[in-house]
């Protein structure tokens, strides 16, 4: 039914209480309902038939006039009282949001030229921002907001719908921009803060970073405590290849892995959250994917027409015709 309605065109009209019309024939049966003759006496006179047919004759005219105005009035009352409306323009419903902070590591280790993008062998934040870029193209309905951190952590746009201008700030950042060291416990604490004030049960964090806590004055253990009091899921991404460094993008083995896997998962399982674990960029796909099924963008529903009462319009006319009719009685007499 709401898909046939939906075809309608706006200026159709439609009737609440179409049974109303029902009432329409009304005055005609009122008109042919048998009336008691009056058996009272009269005064007959013997020129009364002569004087009606004169009198009929002078206003037969006047009294069809008023006869059809009263009809339309009566047709455009009734038509008020079933309740006509329009139907305005569909309105999708918006889509359920999540308020969704982006903590991206810009600490010198990022510069690391170890990852494979394409045919390119690209640094560890390029990879990431490519990645990034994909993800936020699949969050429509989300308001996200971007922190980025090094040595210190940085707000570089509040929570909005405009993921545009999310992209674009993300673009423009760069390895030691915020510092050459890693502040996880600020950058958690910052975005707890960005979303403290945002409808529960929506407000989600996603960290990526590939080093371990180096600066910053809250520790990272202490920040997921406080996103757990103020029910932040944070999930956290160590992203970047394990140990040994690399050589014109070739991995050389040895080395130990500098990422505080420990940690970091850690802080996941406290708040709700999930750890990932990204060696490669396909890995890191594969894992904003994975969090696309965990915080999924839940899909409008179908799209609706707004019913606009419209019975002022008839009843006004129905008035209008009335008044004209008993201006015109009067002025026939």
């Amino acid at each position: 039914m709401q898909s046939l309605l939906a075809l309608l065109p706006t200026w159709v009209p439609e009737f609440a209480w179409p049974w109303l019309w029902l009432a329409l024939p009304l005055p005609l049966l009122m008109y042919a309902w048998p009336l008691r003759e009056d058996a009272s006496p009269a005064l007959r006179v013997p020129y009364e038939s002569a004087r009606l047919q004169l009198r009929g004759k002078r206003r037969r005219g006047g009294a069809l006039l008023r006869s059809l105005l009263l009809w339309l009035a009566w047709f455009c009352l009734v038509a008020a009282a079933a309740r006509p409306q329009q139907l305005g323009e569909p309105i999708e419903p918006p889509r359920q949001a999540r308020q969704m902070m982006l903590a991206v590591d810009l600490s010198g280790s990022m510069s690391e030229p170890d990852m494979q993008l394409g045919a390119r062998v690209v640094d560890r934040l390029t990879a990431a921002k490519a990645v990034l870029a994909d993800f936020l193209d699949r969050r429509e309905g989300d308001r996200i907001g971007l922190v980025v951190f090094g040595q210190q952590a940085y707000a570089l746009t509040p929570l909005t719908a405009d993921r545009a201008s999310v992209r674009e700030q993300l673009r423009d950042s760069v390895v030691g921009l915020a510092g050459r060291e890693t502040a996880l416990g600020d950058a958690i604490a910052l975005s707890v803060k960005r979303l403290r004030e945002q409808p529960e049960g929506q407000r989600v964090l996603i960290l990526l970073t590939d080093g371990v806590n180096t600066a910053g004055v809250l520790e990272p253990l202490k920040a997921a405590d406080l996103a757990k009091a103020e029910g932040v899921r944070v999930y956290t991404v160590a992203f970047g290849a394990s140990g040994g460094g690399s050589l014109f993008g070739v991995q050389l083995p040895g080395g130990e892995d500098q990422v505080d896997e420990k940690t970091l998962g850690k802080i996941a399982s406290e708040t709700g959250g999930r750890f990932f674990r990204a060696r490669d960029t396909d890995e890191l796909v594969g894992i904003y994917a994975e969090l696309d099924r965990l915080e999924p963008v839940k899909d409008a529903g179908p799209a609706v027409r707004p019913r606009i009462e419209r019975y002022a319009w008839p009843l006004g006319v129905a008035l209008l015709l009335g008044l004209i009719a008993l201006a015109w009685r009067g002025w026939r007499r």
